[in-house]
């Protein structure tokens, strides 16, 4: 996780550097980003050269986190809690189905609680 947090430090410094910027459109430009590196992954995959794959994974992980600081200003997504709601839906699923569950039926009381959530935060 160090590497994680060092990574995210240095996508932070660079949210700064953008917001002067004129070629950043910020998350947008990100987002159009991460779908050309999920196609450079797609390319690379059959090639089966594992230091450029995983190079292209980190530029997705790279434009992921620049998203997110972007968001962060835009619309006041908190990386800690995309974090820790990531961390608590993933365990739940996975814990679900390692004890018998469906993955659906896990996603569908997940989906449910969402909605409770937006609606208590809507008022009502």
């Amino acid at each position: 996780m160090e590497k994680f947090e060092q990574l995210l430090s240095i996508a932070k410094r660079k949210s700064k550097f953008d917001q002067g910027s004129r070629w950043s459109d910020g998350s947008s430009t990100y987002l159009a980003e991460i779908v050309n590196e999920v196609n450079e992954v797609v390319e690379e995959l059959p090639k089966k050269r594992l230091c450029y794959l995983e190079d292209e994974l980190g530029d997705i992980l790279w434009d992921y986190l620049n998203i997110l600081c972007a968001l962060e200003k835009e619309a006041g997504v908190n990386v800690q809690s995309v974090l820790n709601r990531a961390c608590n839906k993933y365990e739940e699923r996975v814990s679900g189905i390692e004890s018998g569950k469906l993955w659906k039926d896990v996603k569908e009381k997940q989906k449910i609680a969402l909605e409770n959530e937006q609606r208590l935060h809507d008022g009502g």
